[in-house]
């Protein structure tokens, strides 16, 4: 049997990524984003790059879902720019979109679809050349291989959420957007969701999401950004935070 890459050696150990960051992936310059005169993001600066896992944390209303969807083309800033993958948002956001994967609170799975025919809808809409061997990889990586032929309809929530991560890296995006992915998996889907940020990492990819849960947050990514009232006020290597004192801080907002 193949070996996924989530199994090879190259994963066994999560020291170092290939990729050296140098170049932004996601270069974010004084973007604003108000809402009937009210700024949720405001003059906001950013870099990601190369095999970056980030969390951005913060209180509800601090902007981060708002920002995401900017990154996902879903929603124009007020002012400001944001370059991902070398091409401007506002400027060519086919070609932007071209290089995204978005996991939201909706799976946006086709629920009469099978696993296997979801994927393959997805896979042609992206242009994916390796279409058949890619989606036998990725039902493997999240562990639905077995359940290729059945409609979504009759999956679990876990199972759904497993599914839509596999959606958003069939092409192998340059940049993973998740807005909570860990919400409603279970653990094996927890589980799936760890591995698959690892080798987004060593793969290169550079990942931005959101979550409730620190300890999560933390054990994942490599970077934690802290975001209040719609500006960056924490940017710092998830291994020099404390859980506790983020807790606190979070809460008191």
């Amino acid at each position: 049997m193949n070996v996924s890459p989530l199994e090879s050696p190259l994963l066994a150990s999560d020291d170092e990524a290939v990729f050296t960051p140098r170049v932004p992936r996601v270069k974010i310059t004084r973007l604003t984003k108000r809402f009937e005169r009210r700024g949720v993001i405001r003059a906001l600066d950013l870099e990601l790059f190369p095999g970056e896992r980030v969390a951005l944390l913060g209180a509800n209303g601090a902007g981060k879902t708002t920002l995401l969807r900017i990154l996902a083309t879903l929603s124009r800033p007020t002012s400001g720019s944001v370059s991902i993958a070398g091409h401007l948002t506002h400027k060519a956001p086919d070609k932007v979109r071209a290089q995204i994967g978005v996991v939201a609170h909706q799976p946006y799975l086709y629920e009469d679809l099978t696993a296997e025919e979801n994927l393959r809808f997805f896979a042609r809409m992206y242009g994916v050349a390796d279409e058949r061997s890619r989606i036998d990889e990725i039902l493997f990586m999240i562990g639905l291989i077995s359940r290729r032929d059945d409609r979504v309809r009759t999956f679990s929530r876990g199972m759904q959420q497993r599914l839509a991560i596999g959606r958003a890296i069939l092409h192998r995006p340059a940049l993973l957007l998740l807005d909570e992915p860990d919400s409603g998996l279970d653990r094996e889907g927890a589980r799936v969701l760890e591995r698959i940020l690892g080798y987004q990492r060593t793969t290169g990819g550079t990942v931005l999401m959101t979550t409730h849960d620190l300890r999560f947050g933390l054990a994942t990514a490599d970077r934690v950004l802290l975001l209040e009232n719609g500006k960056i006020v924490l940017d710092a290597p998830a291994t020099t935070l404390n859980e506790e004192e983020l807790d606190e801080r979070l809460s008191s907002r």
